[in-house]
């Protein structure tokens, strides 16, 4: 009986973080979504097609799920649990400044801290979880090039 409690427990947890990261982003996107503002824009030649964007952010948000998860698991109070939690606040900000706010300025700022967090918690988890690392390194490519392309619309507009 304690076996199957510890096994649910476990993945009561994923679950919690899948909703926590998945749920809070996807509440976010959708609350600010690009709009007219974003469509006016100048944009550069390598810009993605809109509809590229909802699929790649559900599937980095389940691997920052799964990745804030294991290392939660190992550590809950640890340095990489906390540079985990700094990069989902820095994540969920970014939106809100850039779409919603529509300050592109204030947006590149969070994004290339955002990215920093990344790379930081790249590094604090690679020695104790290799894994918790290489999930997070489509998300670390993911927003430098979300980083170019941030900083190539203030550049153009």
């Amino acid at each position: 009986m304690s076996l199957r409690v510890g096994f649910l427990k476990k993945y009561l947890s994923l679950l919690l973080f899948l909703v926590l990261v998945l749920g809070g982003g996807l509440l976010i996107g959708y609350a600010t979504l690009p709009g007219a503002w974003y469509a006016s824009l100048v944009k550069p030649p390598f810009n993605p097609p809109n509809w590229v964007f909802a699929p790649a952010w559900t599937l980095l948000y389940v691997l920052i799920a799964v990745a804030g998860w294991r290392t939660w698991g190992r550590a809950p109070a640890g340095v990489a649990m906390k540079v985990w939690g700094v990069q989902l606040a820095l994540n969920f900000l970014w939106s809100p400044t850039f779409f919603g706010a529509k300050m592109m300025g204030p947006a590149l700022v969070v994004i290339v801290l955002l990215l920093a967090s990344i790379v930081l918690f790249i590094v604090r988890a690679w020695n104790r979880d290799r894994l918790s690392g290489w999930l997070f390194l489509p998300y670390a490519a993911w927003v430098a090039f979300a980083t170019v392309l941030n900083a190539s619309l203030l550049w153009l507009n």
